[in-house]
Order: C-alpha cells, then structure tokens, then sequence
C-alpha cells in the first residue's frame, strides 16, 4: 500500500480550516472535510500523478503538483510523489495567496 506522509505545515492547515469549518459550517461539514481530505491523499498516493504540475524553480519544490479535496474543490492539496507514495506539503484554500504561503514570490 502506497504512503502518504503529511508535512508538519500540512497537519496545521488541516486543523486550521477543521476549525473554520465547524464555527462557519458546522461540525459535520467540518468532520467531512477531514474524512474527505484523508481519501483524497489515500487516491493521490494510488495515483500520484493525477494532479496537475506546480512548475516552480525553487528546489526543495520540484516536482510539486496540486489537487482538490473531494466535494471541497476550493481546499488545495500540494504534494509530492515518491516512490512509495506522496509527501502532503500544504492543504490551502485557493483564494488564498498560496504562492506566498508555499514561500514562493508570484
């Protein structure tokens, strides 16, 4: 079974839009956003190469791609392929400025 491994920055935007998400849309949407996102990863660690190429010159950030949650379109998913699995680097809502938050300048 493929692996996926989570980055520490990874963990806190999850926890951080579990949080928005059940003050703005309640718990149980907030709960779905978390079951959704863990299969999300589980499908990208199957098919690592489903999402979409980030191209970036940065190093540490080659190879980036980008996918949504299931039934959470807007929350972004970028990660890494391995040969075991995928490296889950940030989960961010697109409206934001993800280029700045992945310590990129546009």
């Amino acid at each position: 079974m493929p692996m996926v491994y989570q980055r520490a920055a990874a963990r806190r935007d999850l926890v951080e839009q579990f949080i928005y998400l059940a003050e703005e849309a309640g718990l149980e949407t907030a709960e779905r956003f978390l079951i959704n996102a863990e299969a999300s990863f589980n499908d990208l660690a199957r098919q690592p190469l489903i999402g979409a190429p980030v191209l970036l010159h940065h190093p540490s950030l080659a190879g980036m791609r980008k996918w949504h949650i299931k039934d959470f379109e807007n929350h972004l998913i970028f990660y890494t392929p391995h040969a075991d699995g995928v490296s889950i680097v940030r989960v961010l809502h697109a409206a934001r400025d993800w280029w700045s938050l992945l310590g990129l300048e546009n």
